[in-house]
């Protein structure tokens, strides 16, 4: 069991499989991108598929994939074939835009691969095509009815940005009324690239919550397990949830459980934190696995308390890409 330094046990690992993305969402990377890792700086599947293995040795029973966008990752699907083949892990699930899953969604079926985060920022064209810079808007919302319809669990990420996409807030909620499905809004968080950086935003979870009551003042929260980062609640006749995640307000650092590893290796115990350490190398070294054990409890072993305890360390991170920290 993984146990860090303030009696938090840890058995949640997001794996980043790549830093790349085909999508180009303003709040996430400039328009011209970032400068993407190159191939010999990534893991390999191999190494993937040893890494996620020592990790459950340890203790991680909750895997969730993500990139950058993890279907721009060639021959995923073999990766998750491995994953679903490992004794004590319980969860397998996906992050992803839903642009390329598509021909991956029988598969993911049979592998039992079923929790699946879309992120989907806009339910109007227009909106979805300025934030995103693409013209991907009919293949994500194909994709994601197909998912819903087809029995996964799907979760839909919305992140309300100030001045962009605010007025999709209602209509989005509107697919928990007709779907069973979780729409989850996000507070925006000052990652992306360096462009930009803000101390407050204008759209936390108070108002988040205070602009659906006037619309829906008749719903009522639902219990929560106590690691969970969303709040979450029910609207009276929707066949789903919603909920709001105070990703910049920070409210669930006391009962964090998570891991995030970079496709890189950067081992990240805070999203808000620099890196503890690098496990590339030395997963590629001598005496691996021992040596990847001992630096994972050593990570966890000094993890800032809070996001913010994080944030005072750690000024100059804002100025990376959440595609390039497994967000």
């Amino acid at each position: 069991m993984l146990v860090d330094n303030h009696n938090r046990r840890i058995n949640y690992l997001r794996l980043a499989v790549t830093d790349r993305c085909n999508l180009r969402c303003n709040y996430c990377m400039p328009s011209e991108g970032i400068d993407f890792a190159k191939n010999d700086k990534l893991f390999t599947l191999e190494e993937l598929a040893r890494l996620a293995s020592i990790l459950v040795s340890q203790g991680i029973d909750k895997i969730r994939i993500t990139g950058g966008e993890p279907f721009v990752r060639k021959n995923l699907m073999e990766l998750l074939r491995r994953l679903v083949e490992l004794k004590g892990l319980n969860e397998i699930s996906v992050t992803t835009n839903a642009t390329l899953i598509g021909p991956h969604i029988d598969e993911l079926k049979q592998l039992g691969i079923k929790n699946i985060n879309v992120s989907l920022d806009a339910i109007n064209r227009d909106t979805f095509e300025r934030i995103t810079r693409r013209d991907q808007y009919d293949t994500v919302h194909n994709n994601m009815l197909r998912l819903i319809t087809e029995g996964f669990n799907v979760r839909i990420n919305f992140i309300a940005l100030d001045g962009q996409n605010t007025q999709d807030i209602l209509p989005i909620l509107e697919l928990s009324k007709h779907f069973d499905v979780a729409v989850r809004f996000l507070e925006e968080m000052p990652f992306n690239g360096g462009s930009r950086s803000f101390d407050t935003i204008s759209w936390d979870y108070k108002r988040i919550l205070a602009y659906i009551k006037e619309a829906h003042p008749e719903y009522y929260q639902l219990e929560s397990p106590s690691t969970s980062t969303s709040i979450n609640y029910k609207i009276p006749g929707f066949k789903g949830t919603f909920g709001v995640i105070p990703s910049f307000s920070r409210t669930f650092c006391g009962t964090c459980n998570r891991l995030r590893i970079s496709a890189t290796g950067d081992v990240i115990t805070c999203l808000y934190g620099k890196p503890k350490m690098n496990l590339r190398d030395i997963l590629r070294g001598e005496n691996s696995e021992e040596r990847v054990k001992e630096h994972i409890l050593s990570a966890i072993g000094s993890r800032a308390k809070t996001g913010f305890e994080a944030q005072q360390e750690n000024r100059s991170f804002f100025k990376s890409s959440m595609t390039s920290i497994g967000g």
